[in-house]
C-alpha cells in the first residue's frame, strides 16, 4: 500500500505539511529545501508565533542565502537559535563542547546544545511557540543531528510546543548498507535501531524517532521538494555547505558511513589534512601489503590508492605533525559502493598485517559506532587464530536485520524512488 502524507501523519500522530507541494518525478528536477518550502507555501505554520530555530552554517536557501536571514526577511519572529555539534558557524571540533553566544549579525542567542546543555532548557524555551528544525544530516547513524533533534522534541514535547523540521536531501542518496544498531548501545552517535547508512532524511528519522522512542511531540515535517531517494547531492542543484569541518566532500560523505569505525583505533582517518574521511594511515602502515589484500577482495565501485599524508594540528591530535603511510580511497561507481563493507575489508587487511596485537584505542565507542559486539571478533587475533571467519562472514550476518529495517522503515518514508 502507497502511504500518502495524510496517511502518514493520521497512523503515526504526526503532521507532514499538508500544504506543500507534491514532489515533481521528473528528470533533473531542482530540489527546494524545507526552508524554502515554508517560505513560498507554508508560512501559516509560523504565522503569528515566536520561534527558535535550530541550525548551522548548512542552514541555507537554493541560492546559499543564510536561513536566519530569509526567515527574518519574510517576517518571521526569530526569538532564539539553538546550534548542535560543531557549532551555529560550523567550525568547532568533533566532540568539542559548544558554549552558547549571541548572533552578532542579529543579537538574537545563540544556545548550544553540544556541550553543557544537550537539549533545551526550560528557560532556553520560555516565550517561544514554534521550534523550527533546519540541519543538514549527513546520512551516516553515527551523525549527531538526529541526536540533538530528538532532544528538541523531547523538550518541545514537555512544554507543548510544537516542533517543526525544515527537511533537505540525505546527501548519499537512500541506499541501505551495513549493521542494524543494537539498541544496548544507544548513544549519541547512534540513537536508533538503524544501519550505519540508513539512506533516510532528518525529518524521516525524526518521524521513526518519535515512534521508537514512544515521544509525545507535536511534529510537523516540511518535505524537500523535488528530491528522489536515488538522488544524491550533486543532483539537486543546491550549493554544497559541508555539515561539519571534517565532511567537506561529497566524496568524504561517501566513505563515512564505513570509515567513521576507524575512530575507535589507532589510525588517522585524515583530520587535519586536506581528505578528511577518504583515507586512513598510521606510521607502521605496510601499504604494499594492504593494498594487495583489498586488491583481491571484490570489491565494488572504489579504487584504492597509496599515500603519505601529515596531518596538522589541531586535527584529532592523532599523529600530528607525523608523515604517515595511508590508503586513500575514490568511489569509482557509487550506485555499487558499499562504504560499511569497504570498511570491515580495509580493517580485516591493516589487522592481518600491523605489527601490534591490538589495533583498537577504544573499545567502548567502537562497540557504539558499530552498534553492538560482532566487530570484536575480526579485530581479536587470538579468535581469528582460532579459524573464525573474516570479514565477509561479518557482513553476510547483516542480511537479516537490513531486510527487517527496510520493511519498519517503509511507513516513515516521505519521498518517491
Amino acid at each position: 500500500m502507497q502511504v500518502t502524507h495524510g496517511m502518514l501523519g493520521f497512523l503515526l500522530g504526526v503532521t507532514v505539511c499538508a500544504g506543500c507541494p507534491s514532489v515533481p518525478q521528473e528528470e533533473g528536477a531542482v530540489v527546494r529545501p524545507g526552508l524554502e518550502v515554508l517560505l513560498s507555501d507554508s508560512l501559516h505554520l509560523v504565522h503569528g508565533k515566536r520561534v527558535g530555530l535550530v541550525t548551522n552554517q548548512a542552514g541555507v536557501d537554493a541560492r546559499g542565502l543564510s536561513g536566519v536571514n530569509r526567515l527574518t526577511a519574510a517576517g518571521v519572529a526569530l526569538v532564539a537559535l539553538f546550534s548542535p555539534e560543531h557549532g551555529f558557524r560550523g567550525t568547532d571540533a568533533p566532540g568539542a563542547a559548544v558554549t552558547s553566544t549571541v548572533d552578532s549579525a542579529t543579537g538574537l542567542p545563540i544556545y548550544s546544545l553540544y556541550g553543557r546543555n544537550s537539549v533545551p532548557t526550560d528557560s532556553m524555551l520560555a516565550g517561544l511557540d514554534l521550534l523550527l528544525v533546519d540541519l543538514q544530516d549527513a546520512g551516516a547513524r553515527y551523525y549527531t543531528y538526529l541526536w540533538t533533534t530528538v532532544g528538541v522534541m523531547r523538550a518541545a514535547a514537555r512544554h507543548g510546543i510544537r516542533v517543526v523540521i525544515l527537511d533537505r536531501p540525505n546527501p548519499i542518496g537512500g541506499a541501505v548498507q551495513g549493521n542494524v544498531l543494537d539498541t544496548a548501545y544507544r548513544s549519541p552517535v547512534g540513537m536508533l535501531a538503524v544501519p550505519m547508512r540508513h539512506g533516510m532524511t532528518l525529518g524521516e528519522l525524526s518521524l521513526l524517532a518519535r515512534h521508537d522512542l514512544g515521544l509525545q511531540s507535536d511534529v510537523v515535517v516540511v518535505p524537500a521538494a523535488g528530491w528522489r531517494r536515488g538522488m544524491y547531492f550533486d543532483q539537486t542543484g543546491l550549493p554544497f555547505v559541508p555539515p561539519s569541518p571534517n565532511l567537506q566532500t561529497l566524496e568524504a560523505l561517501m566513505h563515512y558511513p564505513g570509515l567513521c569505525l576507524f575512530e575507535g583505533t589507532v589510525l588517522s582517518v585524515g583530520r587535519g589534512t586536506d581528505h578528511p574521511f577518504e583515507q586512513v594511515g598510521a606510521p607502521w602502515l605496510d601499504t604494499a601489503l594492504v593494498l594487495r589484500q583489498l586488491r583481491s577482495a571484490g570489491l565494488e565501485g572504489v579504487a584504492f590508492s597509496g599515500v603519505r599524508f601529515t596531518p596538522l594540528r589541531p586535527g584529532d591530535g592523532r599523529y600530528a605533525d607525523t608523515s604517515l603511510a595511508g590508503i586513500r580511497l575514490t568511489v569509482v561507481n557509487r550506485d555499487r559502493y558499499d562504504p560499511t563493507r569497504v570498511a570491515l575489508a580495509l580493517l580485516d587487511a591493516i589487522e592481518a598485517t600491523a605489527p601490534m596485537d591490538i589495533l583498537v584505542s577504544d573499545a567502548r565507542h567502537l562497540r557504539r559506532l558499530y552498534g553492538g559486539t560482532d566487530l570484536d571478533r575480526l579485530l581479536d587475533t587470538p579468535r581469528r587464530h582460532a579459524g573464525l571467519r573474516g570479514w565477509q562472514g561479518l557482513a553476510e550476518g547483516w542480511g537479516p536485520g537490513l531486510e527487517e529495517f527496510r520493511a519498519r522503515r517503509d511507513s516513515f518514508l516521505l519521498y518517491p524512488p
